[in-house]
């Protein structure tokens, strides 16, 4: 029998696989999976986002749970950077290597040291500034062979870590509203901003692709990949530490490398692996070192590196 504190942490990489699987469906809707489906990012984003919405609103409401509409400037601070996180993250994912954006997007703890500083008073210590210069270093180096071709996709997905480390300041300063009725005003707020971006961005988006039955496959493939990986992230983060559970989330990059060399026969070059490294290692030794005060600010609602939340 399982030991019942090995739980969380099985419950982890079970969300890290679900949430891998989400975003290797998501890939092969970009223009360079070789798939020959190619469906427009902003669709796919307002599909994860419109899923988690009506699905969150249906819990919330069967429990009796009292939604929330206006909230406060903290809430909202959480709404609207998780949802520019989840539309940069959406959009890199169908341009990049998932290794890559994983690796990318999971650098928020570093931000959430620097930006702890002017919002709650609290300054990084000389470990936090290397930590952040490291991964900005290894951000460089991932780029450094792309500077004409992906740089916009790889400023997606740093846009996607730093808004993702103002959610979570902004989360952890709500008081006095229930963790459903978070998710759900996130989720509506999400929603909206996927439709907002579906005219304003550049390109002119299309359905033709929608008329492909394994179109309808892969966006429904991101829809329950992503609702079980939220469900075993929810039990992961109710019952282990979040410090720790968060060190184990990183594994997620490892699945993602997996994934890209198995199904895409894509591979990673030295300098990639060493930029790589610059990221992961600072931010695991960031998540660790938070100890108690990083606790406190995933605990309502845990971070998500694919998509945040």
């Amino acid at each position: 029998m399982v030991r019942i504190e090995i739980l969380p942490y099985l419950w982890m990489l079970g969300g890290c696989v679900s949430f891998t699987i989400m975003g290797n469906f998501t890939f092969a809707m970009g223009e360079s999976s070789g798939t020959g489906i190619t469906i427009d990012w902003r669709i796919i984003a307002l599909s994860r986002a419109g899923l988690v919405f009506f699905l969150s609103l249906f819990i919330t409401l069967a429990a009796k749970v009292p939604l929330v509409a206006r909230g406060s400037k903290d809430l909202w601070m959480r709404s609207i950077a998780g949802s520019i996180s989840l539309v940069c993250t959406f959009y890199a994912m169908t341009k990049l290597q998932l290794s890559l954006v994983l690796t990318v997007t999971n650098m928020f703890p570093l931000w959430v040291a620097l930006l702890s500083w002017p919002l709650i008073g609290k300054k990084p210590s000389r470990g936090e500034w290397a930590a952040i210069l490291f991964g900005l270093i290894g951000v460089a180096v991932i780029q450094r062979p792309h500077w004409n071709k992906d740089l916009v996709p790889i400023l997606a997905a740093l846009g996607a870590s730093l808004a993702t480390a103002f959610a979570m300041l902004g989360l952890h300063r709500i008081k006095g509203i229930p963790a459903r009725s978070i998710v759900v005003h996130f989720s509506g707020v999400a929603t909206l901003f996927c439709l907002a971006v579906l005219p304003l961005s550049p390109g002119q988006w299309n359905g033709d692709g929608l008329q492909d039955w394994r179109a309808l496959g892969f966006l429904l493939g991101v829809g329950v990949s992503a609702t079980i990986g939220q469900i075993f992230l929810t039990l992961a983060f109710a019952k282990g530490s979040p410090t720790k559970v968060s060190i184990v989330g990183l594994s997620q990059v490892v699945f993602a490398v997996v994934g890209d060399i198995l199904l895409w026969g894509k591979t990673l070059d030295i300098p990639t692996l060493v930029g790589m490294a610059l990221i992961l290692f600072p931010t695991a030794w960031a998540m660790g070192k938070g100890g108690d005060d990083y606790d406190s600010l995933e605990r309502e609602n845990p971070p998500v590196a694919l998509p945040p939340e």
